[in-house]
């Protein structure tokens, strides 16, 4: 094992993380900017008007982006097991 292909790896492994996480801090991202403008707009300052709405939209990002997920994590996770010899060489 080389120290290229050590780095190589992890940094295959960092765009995983980054693509699996990608679609719910999207979604958090966006309902955050809209409710910090409504907060500014209407000076209301009430904390559950930030974080409820911020939670029910990373579980429909989770809900939609699911099957999408799975399928780039099981494929991730065969060829690191389908190439596991050649790692171990």
């Amino acid at each position: 094992m080389t120290p290229d292909f050590v780095i190589g790896f992890g940094r295959e492994a960092l765009e995983m993380a980054l693509l699996l996480s990608a679609p719910m801090l999207g979604f958090a991202l966006v309902v955050s900017l809209v409710v910090g403008i409504l907060q500014a707009a209407t000076q209301i300052q009430e904390m559950t008007l930030t974080f409820v709405p911020k939670i029910i939209a990373m579980v429909a990002a989770l809900l939609l982006f699911a099957p999408w997920m799975l399928q780039l994590l099981v494929s991730y996770t065969a060829r690191v097991l389908e190439n596991l010899p050649t790692y171990v060489r």
